[in-house]
């Protein structure tokens, strides 16, 4: 496998072939009703547990597989090239709380929690953003106040949270990884601090699933309320004021993989666009004869293949753990997630009627790449990032 930048060993060659049967015979019959009922597969969400790829990224003497960046991005290129919002679940899950944990947690922690959701037994999700604060960080209102006890009271609500509620019934997550303001430090700035949020909680509930969303919609979305949440002072991870260096850690995975996410769907969509083509025929040629229609293909083609080696070569230098990559971790997503809409949108184009509705899959796919332009850090956010850090470093521009 030397050489292969997309399988660079013969155990990611595996696990390619894994999640690709997987999809095919499982996610794929179920992604059209899933996403018109709105609702979150529960039960063949865990079977990625019993797959051994809910913890794809965590140590294996804590359950999981041991694996690295390059791994995490086959399994949500493909799950997302079927069903993206099922594959939104599992980022949410296995990078924004497992791969969180397993990076920064106590070794007490890593040790209780990590187990059940490696395994699917438990739930996880990551809570940040806030009716009035998302990308601006420092904007969050939730806070955490210290008892006499020695433990947190929590306060505050938490918007748009995936997987924040796993069923109909409004089950809240088994575990959520919380960012909260503990106070300020000695020069009055702000202080945001991690603590692990765990069902049964006093105080700790889902305020409302969010309904009638654009795309995503086989992923559930929700409101997370903590009410006088009082949570253990073991539950709180790493120091207090840690909360950003924990995010930094973390948020270049979370890019790296939404970015396959769109890898994904822009292939799903060049495949359905190209046989389209190749069977539909008007004014007695096929379609992929005319030029507009070899302009679609062409160009997304190549958008494709160029999203799809950035982001390979990106998984390839990340670390995991350790932050450094955000130059291209920010660059491969603004570029990926973009490209992939607007495939999406050329497959509708070239589909006509049959593209735009509901049974053919590029109508959903389109609906669904709109998020990656706005998870897990906006468009706008990556392009500040990227000029801030050529300003810093020029000659990366060189390298």
């Amino acid at each position: 496998m030397s050489g292969d930048l997309f399988n660079p060993s013969e155990e990611h060659l595996m696990i390619r072939e894994m999640v690709k049967s997987f999809v095919e015979e499982s996610v794929e019959p179920q992604a059209l009703e899933f996403d018109r009922k709105e609702e979150f597969n529960l039960p063949l969400f865990r079977e990625l547990g019993e797959m051994g790829l809910l913890g794809i990224t965590v140590p294996e003497e804590f359950g999981g597989a041991g694996m690295d960046a390059t791994a995490a991005a086959i399994i949500h290129e493909e799950l997302s090239a079927s069903d993206p919002g099922f594959a939104l679940a599992y980022l949410a899950h296995s990078m924004l709380f497992v791969n969180n944990l397993a990076v920064n947690g106590s070794q007490q922690q890593k040790e209780k929690f990590l187990p059940a959701v490696c395994s699917g037994e438990a739930i996880g999700c990551m809570a940040m953003s806030e009716a009035d604060a998302g990308t601006d960080v420092l904007g969050l209102s939730t806070n955490a106040i210290k008892n006499e006890d020695g433990d947190w009271v929590i306060n505050g609500s938490k918007m748009w949270i995936t997987n924040g509620c796993i069923d109909e019934d409004g089950t809240p997550a088994d575990i959520v990884w919380v960012y909260a303001q503990t106070g300020k430090d000695d020069k009055g700035r702000k202080m945001l601090s991690t603590f692990l949020v765990e069902k049964g909680t006093k105080g700790y509930s889902v305020g409302q699933k969010i309904e009638d969303k654009t795309g995503m919609r086989a992923s559930n979305t929700a409101e997370l309320v903590f009410d006088n949440c009082i949570v253990p002072a073991e539950n709180m991870v790493g120091e207090q004021g840690g909360a950003l260096g924990h995010m930094m850690r973390n948020l270049e995975l979370e890019r790296l993989t939404l970015a396959a996410m769109a890898v994904g769907i822009a292939r799903r969509s060049l495949e359905a666009m190209n046989k389209y083509a190749e069977e539909r025929e008007a004014f007695g040629k096929r379609i992929r004869d005319f030029g507009q229609i070899q302009r679609h293909i062409g160009e997304s083609w190549a958008e494709y293949r160029a999203m799809k080696v950035y982001l390979y070569h990106t998984a390839s230098q990340m670390k995991l753990g350790e932050s450094g990559n955000r130059l291209d971790s920010d660059g491969v997503k603004l570029f990926a997630t973009t490209a992939a809409k607007n495939i999406a949108d050329r497959a509708i184009q070239v589909m006509g009627g049959y593209g735009y509705v509901g049974e053919y899959v590029v109508e959903r796919l389109w609906r669904d790449a709109k998020l990656l332009e706005i998870g897990g850090g906006t468009l706008e956010s990556h392009q500040k990032n990227i000029t801030k850090d050529l300003a810093k470093d020029p000659d990366a521009i060189l390298r």
